[in-house]
């Protein structure tokens, strides 16, 4: 049973499966290019300073920022801020890239 089950993921992860009627079951390749560029590229590590923080000004200035009506309460400038707030700052940030890298660093 273990074998099947071991089997069954292996053609899975490989890219599946079709079965028609004329023929059995045949392993078919459908692993698509998008992932094995997710698979092969190295992750990287989004720093704060350089990729965040500026996404952050960009909309969140001057409220947020030194000298911001809301800073004291509410830094962006501060990583530790970022982390704790979460995805609660998509409020404001819509585009799908940004928050696609807010979302690593958020993972790290």
């Amino acid at each position: 049973m273990r074998r099947i089950v071991l089997l069954l993921l292996l053609i899975l992860s490989v890219g599946g499966y079709s079965c028609n009627r004329t023929t059995h079951m045949s392993v078919t390749p459908t692993v698509k290019a998008e992932a094995l560029n997710v698979a092969s590229t190295p992750l990287t590590k989004v720093d704060f300073e350089s990729q965040i923080e500026p996404l952050l000004k960009s909309k969140c200035l001057p409220c947020h920022f030194s000298g911001g009506k809301v800073y004291d309460k509410l830094p962006f400038d501060r990583a530790e801020t970022i982390k704790t707030l979460g995805t609660k700052l998509f409020t404001r940030i819509h585009d799908e890239n940004e928050r696609k890298l807010i979302r690593e660093f958020l993972a790290q």
